[in-house]
């Protein structure tokens, strides 16, 4: 039995995993966030334990028999996090997090004193990073900053909690932009950028290997068995894949949730910083991954909802599927907060274009469907520009349970998009696998397998080619609005 711990943003799940690969049963509890400012976003890390401890005591709770024969655990989590802790692990600060906005004039500073940053790390340095979070810290707490003995991610704050060992993985750390990601290592120029040192970092395992036991003392507490074994674990999409078997290079998962994420596992470290992909380390050795993110993806078809006083997201997408084919509709840009990949603009705003009298709830929701697919076929682009290799996609998060959207994206992406059983257990389900992998030892691909497919959605040649004469004029919008973009948002 395998134990799955998720430290999600806003949720921390857990789940228990059979030998047989079955979720035998989960819990989860909510971790509250911090807006103290604008564009800050923090959380206090004792959150993220209490909420852990809460979990699996309703998990324990449920199934006692099972929570007792747990011999791996495994943890995952959400990414770039900051937290902060003197010499005796105390926490100096509310952890920064990954979508905190405070440090862009830092990461312009880190990328002046490191000219190498992107070819070291793979990656654009963007404020949801955490080497500029440190330096914003170094900036206007400069006596936080004194007394920084170490700077964990989220979920390795919990594994010292729970085993006393400083230890993170390569997928997690991957996204600190102090890794050197092509050797899996600390990047000492990355870290001296930021006036720190090794001696401040923890240490590193893989994310299928042992970090260490859970302490006797926490696992009486919890009531675990003596000597569970940690896995390192993974960042909260490294684990997914993971959990959905995207782990050979060439297999793909787009997440449509409230933000988009289109990952590809790949067999080679594949940065294209200049279209703002993510180039990270996998789950597993010798495996990277690249990665777009695109920051409105579900939450454009509520915000529409909201708008228009809809009774849900459902019924939008079934009043766009009802539309006539061929019904001319609006283009939408879908950058209600912004936009990461490809165009890294904070600036970046929502547009409908091409409004007349003749366009009703209808028309706006089939240009948001487009306007989201859209946006990932230019990820797919970008991915493909630097190197990816995509044979097979799976479809997940809350936005692929509508069958109207799934068509829409097969036929923007060009390429089949499947639905599988279990899908939506995500990166506990991950980290649980780890976690086998970890005491066990077995074959990855024994291991990570994916789930059973439901169904699938193949793209339809006519409104492939309809389709990409649209995405040509949705870029060359955006391209004509940049400008008017960054003056609004300026003035």
């Amino acid at each position: 039995m395998d134990l799955g711990i998720d430290i999600g943003t806003s949720v921390v799940k857990v789940v228990l995993v059979d030998d047989a690969q079955r979720v035998v049963d989960q819990a989860h509890s909510a971790v509250p966030i911090s807006r103290p400012h604008p564009q800050w976003s923090e959380q206090d890390p004792q959150d993220w334990w209490r909420a852990t401890v809460a979990a699996l005591a309703e998990l324990r709770a449920k199934q006692p028999a099972a929570f007792a024969a747990v011999r791996g655990l495994g943890l995952s989590g959400h990414m770039h996090g900051a937290t902060l802790l003197d010499a005796r692990d105390r926490v100096l600060r509310p952890a920064i997090l990954w979508n905190d906005g405070r440090s862009h004039a830092q990461c312009a500073a880190l990328e002046r004193r490191e000219p190498r940053s992107r070819a070291i790390t793979g990656n654009i340095a963007m404020p949801g990073f955490t080497a500029p979070k440190l330096m914003w810290v170094e900036d206007h707490e400069p006596a936080v900053f004194r007394q920084i003995a170490r700077v964990l991610l989220p979920k390795d704050y919990v594994r010292l909690l729970l085993t006393g060992e400083a230890v993170s993985d390569m997928s997690d750390s991957a996204g600190t932009l102090w890794l050197d990601v092509a050797r899996r290592d600390w990047s000492d120029a990355m870290l001296a950028a930021t006036h720190l040192t090794r001696a401040q970092m923890p240490r590193l395992v893989e994310g299928s290997a042992a970090s260490g036991t859970v302490l006797p003392t926490i696992a009486a507490q919890l009531g675990l068995p003596a000597g569970v074994v940690v896995a390192g674990g993974a960042g909260d999409n490294a684990a997914s894949a993971a959990g959905i078997g995207v782990v050979a290079p060439g297999t793909a998962f787009l997440s449509l949730g409230t933000s988009g994420v289109y990952f590809v596992a790949n067999a080679a470290f594949s940065p294209n910083p200049a279209r703002a992909v993510h180039a990270f380390c996998h789950a597993f050795p010798a495996t990277w991954h690249q990665m777009t993110v695109m920051l409105s993806a579900a939450s454009a078809l509520r915000w529409l909802r909201d708008a228009t006083h809809a009774d849900s997201e459902a019924q939008l997408a079934a009043e766009a599927h009802a539309l006539p084919e061929g019904t001319p509709v609006p283009l939408f840009l879908p950058y209600l907060s912004g936009e990461r990949t490809p165009h890294n603009n904070p600036h970046a705003s929502g547009v409908f274009f091409g409004l007349t009298h003749d366009h009703g709830r209808g028309h706006l929701a089939q240009a948001v469907l487009e306007g989201v697919a859209f946006a990932f076929l230019d990820g797919q682009q970008a991915l493909q520009d630097g190197g990816a290799q995509i044979d097979t996609i799976t479809l997940v998060g809350g936005g692929s349970r509508s069958a109207p959207w799934a068509q829409v994206l097969a036929d923007t992406l060009g390429r089949t998009l499947d639905r599988r059983s279990g899908a939506d257990v995500g990166a506990a389900l991950g980290a649980a696998r780890l976690a086998r992998l970890a005491r066990t030892h077995e074959r990855i691909a024994d291991v990570c397998t994916a789930p059973p497919v439901t169904d699938s959605f193949a793209p339809r040649a006519a409104r492939t080619e309809l389709l990409a004469k649209r995405h040509e004029q949705f870029q060359r919008l955006y391209d004509a609005l940049k400008p008017e973009m960054e003056l609004t948002s300026s003035g």
